[in-house]
């Protein structure tokens, strides 16, 4: 099942696109390292902030390592663009560290998918912002932001 098609398929519209990110942002609000990891090919090439990997393995560290120390995560993405293979998209994210302090991060990642649906490439970049636990926007359940929760055009972000 791990190389089942991951509909939708490319070229996307901006309505497929959007499809495409929501399942994305529900994959990664899972907090599951390898049920992530499973939406890109096995040789997917990634650059997070100065980070650079590839293959599903190397994916799926990673993101145990990242959801270790980003707590409470929750995630929020909007499609940007798209056009043929590619989709572009922006998001924010809160977490909280060790200490407790908050922290907004916001960025954009651009996406090349095969005829499958995997993702074999992802390019983002990404800044933190410390916030206080007041300025926080994402007060969902930890898991997959509910549909009537606002998306980050809707709170301004």
């Amino acid at each position: 099942m791990t190389d089942a098609p991951r509909p939708p398929f490319p070229p996307y519209t901006l309505e497929t696109a959007a499809r495409k990110a929501r399942a994305a942002e529900d994959a990664w609000n899972s907090r599951d390292p390898q049920r992530v990891a499973l939406a890109y090919t096995p040789d997917s090439r990634w650059r997070n902030r100065s980070e650079f990997l590839s293959g599903r393995d190397e994916i799926a560290t990673f993101l145990t390592r990242k959801w270790a120390k980003e707590q409470d995560y929750r995630l929020i993405k909007e499609v940007w663009a798209t056009s043929g293979n590619r989709i572009a998209v922006r998001f924010a994210y809160e977490w909280h560290d060790e200490t407790g302090q908050w922290w907004r991060s916001y960025g954009n990642e651009n996406w090349e998918f095969d005829d499958q649906g995997f993702m074999a490439r992802r390019h983002a970049s990404i800044n933190d912002v410390a916030i206080t636990e007041d300025q926080r926007r994402f007060h969902w359940p930890l898991g997959r932001r509910p549909d009537d929760h606002p998306g980050l055009s809707d709170l301004g972000l």
